[in-house]
Protein backbone atom coordinates (compact mmCIF):
# COMPACT_ATOMS: atom_id res chain seq x y z
CA UNK A 1 0.00 0.00 0.00
CA UNK A 2 1.31 3.63 -0.83
CA UNK A 3 1.90 6.10 1.60
CA UNK A 4 3.33 9.38 2.18
CA UNK A 5 6.74 7.38 3.01
CA UNK A 6 6.29 5.10 -0.39
CA UNK A 7 5.93 5.12 -3.75
CA UNK A 8 3.36 2.67 -5.14
CA UNK A 9 4.53 -0.36 -8.04
CA UNK A 10 3.51 1.89 -10.83
CA UNK A 11 5.20 5.01 -9.54
CA UNK A 12 8.46 2.78 -8.67
CA UNK A 13 8.94 1.30 -12.82
CA UNK A 14 8.16 5.04 -13.94
CA UNK A 15 12.18 5.46 -13.02
CA UNK A 16 13.86 2.83 -14.97
CA UNK A 17 11.39 3.83 -17.73
CA UNK A 18 11.90 7.25 -18.15
CA UNK A 19 16.04 7.26 -17.78
CA UNK A 20 16.14 4.27 -20.30
CA UNK A 21 14.35 6.39 -22.67
CA UNK A 22 16.19 9.49 -22.09
CA UNK A 23 19.60 8.06 -22.89
CA UNK A 24 18.56 5.75 -25.79
CA UNK A 25 19.18 2.89 -23.82
CA UNK A 26 16.46 0.51 -26.06
CA UNK A 27 17.26 -2.99 -24.35
CA UNK A 28 17.22 -1.62 -20.50
CA UNK A 29 13.90 0.35 -22.08
CA UNK A 30 12.23 -2.45 -23.09
CA UNK A 31 12.76 -4.86 -19.82
CA UNK A 32 11.55 -1.58 -18.25
CA UNK A 33 8.71 -1.33 -19.73
CA UNK A 34 7.41 -4.63 -19.79
CA UNK A 35 7.93 -4.62 -15.65
CA UNK A 36 6.02 -1.02 -15.50
CA UNK A 37 3.00 -2.76 -17.28
CA UNK A 38 3.62 -5.90 -15.00
CA UNK A 39 3.78 -3.33 -12.23
CA UNK A 40 0.16 -2.12 -13.57
CA UNK A 41 1.32 0.75 -15.66
CA UNK A 42 -1.57 1.39 -18.38
CA UNK A 43 -0.48 1.82 -22.42
CA UNK A 44 -1.61 4.67 -22.38
CA UNK A 45 0.21 5.49 -18.65
CA UNK A 46 3.59 3.97 -21.25
CA UNK A 47 2.79 6.36 -24.07
CA UNK A 48 2.05 9.28 -22.05
CA UNK A 49 5.45 9.20 -20.17
CA UNK A 50 7.51 8.27 -23.21
CA UNK A 51 5.77 11.54 -25.44
CA UNK A 52 6.16 14.02 -22.07
CA UNK A 53 9.83 12.96 -22.32
CA UNK A 54 10.61 14.73 -25.91
CA UNK A 55 9.93 17.76 -24.21
CA UNK A 56 12.88 16.87 -22.12
CA UNK A 57 14.73 14.51 -24.26
CA UNK A 58 14.36 15.50 -27.87
CA UNK A 59 11.75 14.02 -30.46
CA UNK A 60 14.61 11.37 -31.62
CA UNK A 61 14.83 9.82 -28.09
CA UNK A 62 10.74 9.71 -27.76
CA UNK A 63 10.21 8.12 -31.02
CA UNK A 64 12.52 5.65 -30.45
CA UNK A 65 11.20 4.77 -26.82
CA UNK A 66 7.58 4.75 -28.54
CA UNK A 67 9.40 1.97 -31.13
CA UNK A 68 10.35 0.11 -28.51
CA UNK A 69 6.84 0.30 -26.22
CA UNK A 70 4.93 -1.56 -29.85
CA UNK A 71 7.99 -4.12 -29.93
CA UNK A 72 6.96 -4.92 -26.24
CA UNK A 73 3.31 -4.68 -26.42
CA UNK A 74 3.55 -6.98 -29.62
CA UNK A 75 5.66 -9.92 -28.12
CA UNK A 76 3.08 -9.51 -24.98
CA UNK A 77 0.08 -9.83 -27.28
CA UNK A 78 2.03 -13.00 -28.65
CA UNK A 79 2.49 -14.26 -25.41
CA UNK A 80 -1.04 -14.14 -24.73
CA UNK A 81 -0.68 -10.93 -22.16
CA UNK A 82 -3.60 -8.34 -22.16
CA UNK A 83 -2.68 -5.24 -21.16
CA UNK A 84 -5.24 -2.28 -19.71
CA UNK A 85 -4.92 -0.22 -22.35
CA UNK A 86 -6.01 3.25 -19.65
CA UNK A 87 -7.82 6.13 -20.64
CA UNK A 88 -7.11 8.94 -22.98
CA UNK A 89 -7.44 12.48 -22.53
CA UNK A 90 -9.98 15.22 -22.09
CA UNK A 91 -9.32 17.91 -25.09
CA UNK A 92 -6.91 20.81 -24.19
CA UNK A 93 -7.84 24.20 -24.20
CA UNK A 94 -6.91 26.05 -27.56
CA UNK A 95 -5.46 29.76 -28.57
CA UNK A 96 -5.18 31.97 -25.87
CA UNK A 97 -7.26 29.58 -23.29
CA UNK A 98 -4.06 27.35 -24.12
CA UNK A 99 -1.69 29.76 -23.54
CA UNK A 100 -3.89 30.76 -19.73
CA UNK A 101 -4.01 27.23 -18.79
CA UNK A 102 -0.62 26.86 -19.90
CA UNK A 103 0.21 29.88 -17.22
CA UNK A 104 -1.59 28.77 -14.74
CA UNK A 105 -0.46 25.09 -14.75
CA UNK A 106 3.18 26.42 -14.52
CA UNK A 107 2.57 28.56 -11.44
CA UNK A 108 0.63 26.18 -9.40
CA UNK A 109 3.49 23.92 -10.29
CA UNK A 110 6.49 25.79 -9.51
CA UNK A 111 4.60 27.76 -6.60
CA UNK A 112 4.97 31.28 -8.22
CA UNK A 113 4.68 32.97 -11.13
CA UNK A 114 7.80 31.96 -13.48
CA UNK A 115 9.73 35.53 -14.31
CA UNK A 116 13.42 36.07 -15.16
CA UNK A 117 16.06 37.93 -17.20
CA UNK A 118 15.78 34.66 -19.99
CA UNK A 119 12.31 35.05 -20.34
CA UNK A 120 12.86 39.06 -21.31
CA UNK A 121 16.16 37.50 -23.45
CA UNK A 122 14.05 35.29 -25.39
CA UNK A 123 10.34 35.61 -24.89
CA UNK A 124 9.39 33.04 -27.45
CA UNK A 125 10.64 30.10 -25.08
CA UNK A 126 8.48 31.82 -22.24
CA UNK A 127 5.25 31.34 -24.41
CA UNK A 128 6.36 27.47 -26.15
CA UNK A 129 7.04 26.78 -22.23
CA UNK A 130 3.07 28.13 -20.85
CA UNK A 131 1.60 26.98 -24.16
CA UNK A 132 3.15 23.80 -25.02
CA UNK A 133 5.24 22.44 -22.59
CA UNK A 134 2.47 23.41 -19.43
CA UNK A 135 -0.13 23.64 -21.53
CA UNK A 136 -0.50 20.92 -24.48
CA UNK A 137 1.38 18.57 -22.27
CA UNK A 138 0.71 19.07 -18.96
CA UNK A 139 -3.11 20.01 -19.50
CA UNK A 140 -3.52 16.53 -20.73
CA UNK A 141 -5.47 14.44 -18.17
CA UNK A 142 -4.41 10.72 -18.55
CA UNK A 143 -1.32 10.88 -16.09
CA UNK A 144 -1.45 12.75 -12.94
CA UNK A 145 1.51 15.15 -12.47
CA UNK A 146 3.31 13.45 -9.52
CA UNK A 147 3.72 10.38 -12.34
CA UNK A 148 4.80 13.13 -14.85
CA UNK A 149 7.57 14.66 -12.75
CA UNK A 150 8.76 11.48 -11.53
CA UNK A 151 9.39 10.65 -14.96
CA UNK A 152 10.67 14.00 -15.63
CA UNK A 153 13.14 14.02 -12.95
CA UNK A 154 14.68 10.63 -13.88
CA UNK A 155 15.13 11.75 -17.44
CA UNK A 156 16.90 14.67 -16.11
CA UNK A 157 18.98 12.72 -13.39
CA UNK A 158 19.86 10.30 -16.33
CA UNK A 159 21.33 12.68 -18.92
CA UNK A 160 24.60 14.80 -17.73
CA UNK A 161 24.64 18.78 -17.39
CA UNK A 162 21.26 19.42 -16.28
CA UNK A 163 21.37 20.08 -13.01
CA UNK A 164 19.70 23.56 -12.68
CA UNK A 165 16.55 21.73 -14.49
CA UNK A 166 16.82 19.00 -12.49
CA UNK A 167 17.06 20.42 -9.29
CA UNK A 168 13.82 22.86 -10.16
CA UNK A 169 11.39 19.44 -11.17
CA UNK A 170 12.66 18.36 -7.67
CA UNK A 171 11.39 21.55 -5.96
CA UNK A 172 8.40 20.82 -8.24
CA UNK A 173 7.94 17.20 -7.14
CA UNK A 174 7.45 18.26 -3.82
CA UNK A 175 5.24 20.69 -4.55
CA UNK A 176 2.93 18.20 -6.20
CA UNK A 177 2.78 16.67 -3.05
CA UNK A 178 5.77 13.77 -3.13
CA UNK A 179 7.37 13.95 0.08
CA UNK A 180 11.35 13.68 0.53
CA UNK A 181 11.06 10.25 1.99
CA UNK A 182 9.31 8.92 -1.60
CA UNK A 183 12.24 11.16 -3.82
CA UNK A 184 14.55 9.09 -1.86
CA UNK A 185 12.83 5.83 -2.21
CA UNK A 186 12.49 7.04 -6.61
CA UNK A 187 16.54 7.67 -6.17
CA UNK A 188 16.85 4.09 -4.83
CA UNK A 189 14.95 2.93 -7.39
CA UNK A 190 16.98 4.53 -10.15
CA UNK A 191 20.28 3.09 -8.58
CA UNK A 192 19.20 -0.43 -8.07
CA UNK A 193 17.88 -0.39 -11.52
CA UNK A 194 20.75 0.35 -13.40
CA UNK A 195 20.94 4.31 -13.38
CA UNK A 196 23.31 4.90 -9.94
CA UNK A 197 24.87 8.23 -11.78
CA UNK A 198 21.20 9.37 -12.13
CA UNK A 199 20.70 8.30 -8.60
CA UNK A 200 23.52 10.41 -7.58
CA UNK A 201 23.00 13.49 -9.58
CA UNK A 202 18.92 13.30 -7.83
CA UNK A 203 20.02 13.28 -4.34
CA UNK A 204 22.75 16.21 -5.05
CA UNK A 205 19.58 18.06 -6.07
CA UNK A 206 17.58 17.08 -3.13
CA UNK A 207 20.17 18.17 -1.00
CA UNK A 208 20.47 21.60 -3.03
CA UNK A 209 16.89 22.02 -2.18
CA UNK A 210 17.46 21.72 1.57
CA UNK A 211 16.68 18.19 2.12
CA UNK A 212 19.68 16.35 3.67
Amino acid sequence: MQTEQTLSPKQQAIAPIAAFAATGQMAQLQTALGQGLDAGLTVSDCKEILVQLYAYAGFPRSLNALNALMAVLEQRTARGIEDAQGIESEPVPEGEALLAAGTANQTRLVGAPVKGPLFDFAPQVDRYLKTHLFGDIFARSNLDWQSRELATVAALAAMSGLEAQLLSHVKVSLNVGLSVPQLRQFFAVLAAQGSPEAAQRAQAALRKAGHE
